[in-house]
């Protein structure tokens, strides 16, 4: 009988914070701008430079270490971690190691096979390098200074996942408390939020850990899924022929979908690490922590318990719409003003949801006012506009921020409720189409369906289908 084997993963995550300036100096730490141009002497590593810490990159780890169920520790300081590397420009990486800010959280989630609770080992404030650009046509490697001492906090799960599914759920739920707290925007592309994956196999019901890898360069969710498979089989062909597994760290290559050793797994050792001199101890006080824990917001699963217990919403809709808390909001005002909640939802798991599809576009980036679609809704159900009016009228909205009132005044797309204009419109068809009259009269109800379509034309779409459904049915 064939050997079953477990899967057993640990995530090493690093969530760049959305402050404005990096953790040791004053230097932007925005995404992008020309290589080399967010710099100075301390993010640099000149000689003499001397680091100050950034309260804010405190602060926001502590509002992720108390909405992760962390225990914080009151005292805590930073280590220096040596290596070199040209990216690296001190020759050693700012870093928490012996007294981290955060330890022993945990994280529940929810998969296919039900809730699970994630252990957090521990969480520490740290800096991130630069970055190496390799130019093939020069065969060089140049680089950019812009990243180094943009703030990180590493998050350190213990090893209690056991598939890609329960990862990328763990993931998720990491990216949403970070958005919802407003510390960062967690977007892997752009490297603001970067998992390593630590995974080793071992016999089905073995209590014994096996041999673990690394795997670095994982910028999406599917390159993390991927990995994981494919890693998870490397490793057991290996136990299957009789070989070892070597701890290393291996780099994923997405294309080739597969990985490759880049070197072997090195230990804290390695590091020297040791108190950085020129930092002090960080002592939060017990009033900091209070006032932290008082500002947490309201995460997306009460959030959504609350969009169905206050506006009768199906546990669907609510669960989509938390999961960005952007759009939670423009949900709430929206059907605060027109109280029309299930509607309010349609329209931005409908339409919203899909002009962002269309555009590659984040949830975060929606930014029309909830008044105007609220307007769009109020207008639909005095059936001052039909539904075809009101997409197009939405899609203004969504790119301009149109007010959908005086828009649809200006482009002639308000409805027509004169009812002597529309029983003329429903007499021409009717005279223009005596055939089909004649059928319907037969009893082909069918037809009613195009006689409809003929006054909808005449009208040039500003009638309502239903009066106008009614009026012919009337005559006859």
């Amino acid at each position: 009988m064939a050997k079953q084997y477990e899967t057993v993963i640990g995530l090493e995550v690093h969530v760049e914070l959305s402050t404005k300036t990096k953790i040791f100096c004053g230097c932007s730490a925005k995404f992008g701008g020309k290589p080399n141009t967010h710099t100075c002497p301390v993010c640099t590593g000149m000689p003499g430079a001397l680091p100050v810490l950034n309260k804010k990159v405190v602060e926001y780890a502590l509002k992720l270490g108390t909405a992760a169920n962390c225990q914080i520790n009151r005292y805590n300081r930073f280590d220096r971690k040596n290596y070199f590397y040209p990216d690296n420009p001190q020759n050693y990486q700012i870093s928490q190691l012996y007294l981290p800010i955060c330890h022993d959280g945990c994280l529940e989630i929810e998969t296919e096979a039900g809730k699970k609770k994630i252990r957090i080992h521990e969480m520490h404030m740290e800096e991130d390098a630069g970055k190496l650009i390799h130019d093939e046509w020069e065969d060089c490697s140049l680089v950019d200074y812009n990243r180094s001492g943009v703030p990180l906090i590493e998050i350190v799960s213990e090893p209690d996942m056991r598939t890609a599914e329960e990862v990328i759920a763990y993931l998720e739920k990491l990216k949403m408390i970070c958005q919802y707290l407003g510390i960062s925007d967690c977007k892997l592309q752009e490297g603001s939020m970067r998992a390593d994956v630590n995974l080793s196999v071992r016999e089905a019901g073995s209590q014994k850990l096996g041999t673990r890898t690394e795997m670095k360069n994982l910028n999406s969710f599917k390159a993390i899924t991927h990995a994981i498979e494919g890693e998870r089989a490397r490793q057991i062909e290996l136990l299957e022929e009789g070989k070892k597994v070597i701890q290393e760290t291996r780099r994923w290559d997405d294309n080739k979908e597969s990985s490759y050793p880049m070197r072997s797994k090195e230990d804290a050792k390695d590091y020297r690490y040791f108190p950085d001199p020129d930092l002090m101890p960080v002592i939060i006080s017990e009033e900091w922590i209070e006032e932290i824990r008082k500002e947490q917001p309201e995460f997306a699963e009460e959030k959504a318990e609350r969009f169905q217990k206050e506006y009768g919403l199906p546990r669907y809709d609510a669960k989509i719409l938390t999961q960005s808390r952007h759009m939670a909001d423009i949900f709430e005002e929206t059907a605060r003003r027109c109280g029309q909640p299930k509607k309010a939802s349609n329209w931005l798991m409908g339409e919203t949801m899909r002009i962002l599809k269309e555009k590659g576009m984040d949830p975060e980036k929606i930014s029309f006012t909830p008044t105007h679609l609220a307007d769009l809704i109020l207008a639909l159900e005095r059936k001052e506009i039909n539904q075809q009016g009101a997409k197009q009228v939405f899609e203004q909205i969504m790119e301009k921020d149109v007010d959908p009132l005086v828009y649809m005044k200006e482009q002639g797309l308000l409805m027509v409720s004169d009812d002597g204009a529309i029983e003329a419109a429903v007499e021409e068809a009717m005279a223009e189409n005596q055939k089909t009259v004649e059928e319907y009269r037969s009893g082909k109800e069918k037809v009613l369906g195009f006689l409809v379509g003929q006054v909808m034309k005449k009208m040039k779409g500003k009638a309502d289908p239903a009066k106008v459904n009614a009026l012919l049915r009337e005559k006859l």
